[in-house]
């Protein structure tokens, strides 16, 4: 056991003294950010939605790591690396100034992957390059596509509601994002729009997709589906709830929306991705 660690601190040690100076660079950008970072961390804990953010970091370096032996060095450096560095200083200086938080979380992201890039050199960013994407998990959808969005699927959760609660006959009536039930009104709110929770089941989609999928169309396809199934996945709380209200008590459905309801979501929708990754690889599998 001693061994073992012995040599895995003179792995660790070897390769901080081969590079550095990326890992000195790497340092100044953190420091440079820990106020993006604070801000960032005072999000995941005050949205639920977002809490998931803890994990990208963690689950990046995993991904960076398990992949490390294919690197080969030295490397030529990449000046495509340089340029997306640059840019992600602009936009930092650019979203400091202007107090505007995705621009920031963006550019230190975009800071990271530019100096991995012109480091690692372009034959070994193809290797990792998911690592780095996987990144962009951690910030908050901007307040201008979530407001923008809200909205219309809201209005879309709450008609598909209503027209399923008429399929099996129970007696309903949709104004807006509001439905009408006997002794009881269903209200879709920003929270119960599916939004919220989209980022999460992108990130879940992505990475189920990229460690389970040969290919490259596939693995898309997964990461792309998270929105419709964070649509159906709604409409299926929203449906329950409402069935809750009419055929037991409408207490029951207000306990359920506010204790089970984001559970429900996240349940229904992983087993949708898990559903939908094995047939996309099943499909693959009888080409």
């Amino acid at each position: 056991m001693e061994l073992s660690v012995k040599r895995m601190i003179d792995q660790i040690s070897t390769n901080v003294k081969n590079h550095i100076y990326i890992y000195i660079l790497l340092c100044f950008i953190v420091l440079f950010n820990i106020p993006v970072f604070i801000d960032l961390i005072k999000d995941w804990i005050r949205d639920d939605n977002y809490s998931h953010g803890f994990l990208i970091i963690p689950v990046s370096i995993f991904l960076f790591y398990r992949r490390r032996n294919e690197l080969v060095f030295p490397s030529i450096k990449s000046n495509q690396g340089i340029v997306l560095l640059i840019l992600g200083s602009i936009g930092f200086i650019f979203g400091i100034a202007a107090s505007e938080y995705f621009t920031t979380r963006f550019s230190l992201v975009l800071m990271v992957t530019g100096l991995s890039l012109y480091y690692l050199g372009k034959n070994n960013f193809k290797k990792v390059w998911f690592s780095f994407f996987f990144l962009l998990f951690m910030i908050p959808i901007p307040a201008i596509i979530y407001y923008s969005a809200t909205l219309p699927m809201q209005l879309f959760a709450s008609k598909i509601t209503d027209n399923l609660l008429h399929f099996i006959g129970v007696p309903s009536l949709r104004q807006g994002n509001i439905i009408y039930l006997p002794y009881y009104i269903l209200e879709v709110t920003e929270a119960c729009s599916g939004l919220r929770s989209l980022t999460t089941l992108m990130a879940l989609g992505a990475f189920y997709g990229y460690l389970t999928m040969p290919g490259k169309i596939r693995p898309v396809i997964l990461f792309f589906a998270a929105i419709p199934i964070a649509i159906i996945a709604n409409v299926v709380r929203l449906y329950f709830t409402a069935i809750g209200a009419y055929a037991i008590s409408p207490k029951l459905a207000e306990d359920f929306l506010h204790e089970f309801s984001g559970m429900l979501v996240f349940v229904t929708a992983l087993i949708i991705i898990i559903i939908l990754g094995a047939l996309l690889k099943l499909q693959r599998g009888k080409q």
